[in-house]
């Protein structure tokens, strides 16, 4: 009797694994089709390079940040990937902090990105968080084990606006998407900052870029991004901070951010990471 409980409880193991196995490749698939829809979904022509010259109509930390940055006459960027590690949580008001690491590809002419992360949960498992904006729709994803749904939402004008305000933030990590000719328009504000305005596909938002002497982005804000609290969508004032600029193929972009919501006044940072690896496609 024995023996037969110990293969029954092998069979409902191995069984187990391998529908765990199966659901995986089918999301893995499903990620596929994501980065070919994110490529195909470019709709605005990369051209030309960057030129100094035209920087004279810009706020003058702007200009100052693109010439620290860029190189003159370098190509657009096409395609960054980038490798990253950190900790987040999942509301300003947890004191729990999880660990990820995660893989992100962006295509500036396709206003996009996909994030692709593994959070660790406790019993050595994790959940899988898949992040993305093509097409001008945002949507964000968690999956157990990457197989088994846990939470989902996509293409409300709240989450669409909400992953736009990020892609327009993370651009400092691929610094020729906030160049006037990639769609942002720059209004000045005051000697150490400016305002982004970016629209794509009907949703339009800005952002408050703050910069140091260096001509540095240290940090972004918005006095109401959306944001998913107690089960329903408000705007919320978010801010952000980036700073170890280290050049990577031949540009300047921030090896640290760090994200939170203002809650009753006072920032709660949500996510802390490093980018442990940057690799960019210029435009031939």
């Amino acid at each position: 009797m024995g023996k037969w409980l110990l293969i029954a409880g092998g069979a409902i193991i191995i069984g187990a694994a391998v529908a765990v196995l199966i659901r995986q490749a089918r999301e893995n698939a499903k990620v596929d089709r994501l980065v070919e829809a994110l490529i195909q979904s470019a709709s605005r022509p990369v051209n030309g390079t960057v030129e100094f010259d035209s920087f004279s109509e810009l706020p003058p930390p702007v200009a100052c940040y693109f010439r620290h940055v860029l190189t003159d006459g370098q190509k657009l960027i096409r395609t960054a990937k980038m490798q990253q590690s950190g900790v987040l949580r999942t509301s300003p008001t947890t004191e729990r902090w999880s660990s990820f690491t995660a893989s992100q590809l962006v295509v500036p002419p396709a206003t996009g990105f996909i994030w692709n992360a593994k959070v660790g949960i406790p019993l050595a498992t994790h959940v899988r968080v898949l992040d993305t904006y093509v097409a001008g729709v945002g949507s964000g994803r968690a999956t157990l084990l990457s197989a088994f749904d846990v939470a989902s939402e996509a293409g409300t004008p709240e989450v669409n606006s909400g992953a736009l305000h990020r892609y327009l933030a993370e651009a400092v990590w691929f610094p020729t998407a906030l160049l006037p000719q990639s769609g942002v328009m720059w209004t000045p504000m005051n000697d150490h900052s400016a305002m982004a305005t970016l629209t794509d596909r009907g949703t339009t938002v800005s952002l408050e870029f703050r910069f140091n002497e260096v001509g540095e982005v240290t940090g972004i804000y918005s006095p109401g991004r959306f944001g998913n609290f107690d089960g329903g969508y408000k705007r919320v004032p978010w801010e952000g901070h980036f700073r170890d600029y280290q050049v990577r193929a031949g540009m300047r972009v921030p090896l640290y951010g760090e994200v939170g919501w203002y809650d009753d006044g006072t920032l709660q940072l949500v996510w802390k990471g490093d980018v442990i690896d940057a690799q960019y496609e210029l435009e031939p």
